[in-house]
């Protein structure tokens, strides 16, 4: 069982939009010991933007530190407080995908609470905050003294670095953990734009031959692994590739399509007049589920788990993931820290490459996006 950990975060900005900066710090729930802070400045953003940064900063730290705590988050913001103890909405589009990273963080550790506390309680934290946010006026890093230590020796950690990759000036100072993104051939329901979520859907003649010119493609790359969806359609697409590249096929759950419920099978128009409200619902939140169905926020969330468990087992390796057309435009949408709806703003075919590289210092970088050139003939 982990210890008991409380993280309290700050975030601010001058401005509102203004110079931003956030700060975070990690105590022993029971000794109150320091165990880890950070401040780090972030360009232009809102208040509430630096916030959840902070947040986020403050989760990362505890999983650094013990991922199997119980943590309890103290912020003198209410708003991030209320949205991230699932009482408030959240309807801004800059936050949505900041929430998501910390609840995709929250869910990596133990138990997490949330509890708002006034600022007075906060002064630790709003210090870093006003430190970093004195950096980002000077487009400058700033990084506290290193943290107390441990029982035990620890190494430097990633989120500790002083490079400026996280600001996009620089280079990235580790060799990324790349995923190729390869979507599976073509299926009878993807010939006629039909609904095709977890049924276990064949290949068609056509999508054989689609994932056999992907694999060639595939076979001469430096590939560590392949991963692939428990859906037919794409084990039989990984299988051409892993054959290819000598390698076993992993089968991971969460890299499984949507399940569409009743619109399973149904073309987009047939869905329209089963359940119109419902279809006019699911266009315009990802929180919404077809009947009997999941969500595109659900399907964000288990996805990014089976990221980030990829993330800690191929690290600075290439992992072929092979999946469907949800689960990658995820991928792309969260390295892109866009929001939700950008999933609506894509368009995949069917056995198509994207690239992500993975930096363990921070960021994720799309590479490629909807690559068939393996396809033409």
């Amino acid at each position: 069982m982990g210890r008991r950990l409380v993280v309290e975060a700050d975030g601010g900005s001058r401005g509102n939009p203004g110079p931003a900066g956030y700060g975070a710090l990690v105590r022993d729930a029971g000794t109150g010991e320091l165990l880890a802070e950070v401040a780090e400045p972030i360009g232009e953003a809102t208040n509430n933007v630096a916030e959840y940064r902070g947040l986020i900063a403050g989760l990362e730290a505890v999983a650094d530190i013990d991922p199997a705590a119980s943590v309890e988050v103290r912020m003198d913001s209410k708003l991030v407080v209320e949205q991230m103890s699932g009482r408030w909405k959240i309807k801004h589009p800059a936050l949505q995908p900041l929430a998501l990273r910390a609840r995709e963080v929250a869910a990596s550790l133990g138990a997490v609470s949330y509890r708002w506390v006034p600022r007075s309680q906060n002064a630790h934290a709003d210090r870093l905050a006003n430190e970093a946010m004195d950096g980002a006026a000077r487009r400058q890093r700033v990084r506290t003294a290193e943290p107390v230590q441990a029982a035990e020796p620890v190494e430097p950690e990633p989120w500790r670095k002083t490079d400026d990759t996280a600001l996009g000036w620089g280079a990235a100072d580790t060799a990324p953990t790349r995923l190729l993104l390869l979507r599976h051939g073509q299926t009878p329901l993807s010939v006629e734009r039909r609904f095709a979520g977890i049924g276990d859907i064949p290949l068609t003649e056509v999508g054989h031959e689609q994932a056999r010119a992907a694999a060639r493609r595939i076979a001469g790359l430096p590939v560590d692994a392949v991963v692939s969806s428990p859906l037919r359609r794409a084990r039989d697409t990984a299988r051409y590739a892993a054959e290819a590249l000598g390698l076993e096929t992993v089968v991971e759950e969460d890299f499984r399509e949507t399940d569409f419920g009743e619109w399973e099978g149904m073309t987009f128009a047939e869905a329209r007049r089963h359940a119109p409200r419902e279809l006019n619902r699911w266009l315009a939140d990802p929180e919404a589920a077809p009947p009997g169905g999941e969500s595109f926020a659900a399907v964000a969330r288990r996805v990014a788990r089976a990221r980030d468990r990829l993330l800690a087992r191929y690290r600075g390796r290439t992992v072929l993931v092979v999946s469907h057309v949800t689960p990658i435009k995820v991928l792309v949408q969260q390295a892109m820290l866009a929001p939700l709806q950008a999933l609506y703003r894509m368009h995949l075919d069917v056995a198509c490459l994207c690239e992500i590289h993975c930096f363990s210092d921070g960021p994720m970088v799309v590479r490629s996006l909807n690559d068939t050139g393996h396809l033409v003939s």
